[in-house]
């Protein structure tokens, strides 16, 4: 998926945005996916934004927790804010997808978050852009593939791995595998499953 400057501007702006609001990327994971199921129909740009109203309004009602409605203000707000002159919904979609795959990277990777910038005109890309880019453009994981991770932390029959090709943390029952783990070793494990924005979602330890 290719990202021009203009567009990755804006999804660096949001996701520092959201980050710094401290927002479960889950939920940008599901208006990601509301737009998606739409984004074939005439009014999906406007449909979109109607959906993000409708999470604030009733928040509440629908979220698990007080933080669930804060963290639909918040995307409702960042996607006002930013998204607002943009009228394709392919153009939107696009840009949250990246913006999913940032937050990930900047709560994973431990990026210092600093004042945000308005986007404005196109920048050249910068080394750090391209740095970045290039880390999740590697991530193209898919369900079956092994991959190597390490094993941070053992609580019972909960295991928390590290996959070492993205930082990303993974807590998972492996009842048959914790008492032969210790923290530290390195492990293969199995993709079981991937989020909506390409992120994987569920492992299992098979070495």
């Amino acid at each position: 998926m290719t990202i021009s400057d203009a567009q990755w501007e804006i999804a660096h702006a949001i996701a520092l945005t959201l980050v710094k609001d401290n927002t479960d990327v889950n939920e940008v994971g599901k208006a990601v996916a509301y737009l998606r199921g739409y984004i074939h129909q005439p009014d999906a740009t406007s449909r979109f934004f109607k959906y993000l109203k409708t999470l604030v309004s009733n928040g509440r009602q629908i979220g698990h927790s007080k933080k669930t409605t804060d963290y639909y203000i918040s995307i409702d707000k960042a996607c006002s804010d930013y998204l607002k002159s943009i009228n394709d919904a392919h153009t939107i979609l696009q840009i949250l997808g990246w913006v999913s795959r940032l937050m990930r990277y900047y709560k994973d990777a431990g990026v210092p978050i600093g004042e945000i910038a308005t986007p404005t005109a196109p920048p050249p890309e910068s080394a750090r852009q391209a740095e970045i880019l290039q880390a999740i453009s590697n991530q193209n994981f898919v369900v079956g593939q092994i991959i190597e991770a390490l094993v941070t932390a053992i609580k019972g029959n909960k295991v928390t791995y590290e996959i070492l090709e993205t930082t990303q943390k993974l807590t998972e029952k492996e009842p048959k595998r914790a008492l032969l783990l210790s923290e530290g070793q390195k492990v293969k494990v199995e993709i079981l499953d991937l989020k909506e924005d390409g992120s994987i979602k569920k492992i299992k330890c098979i070495d």
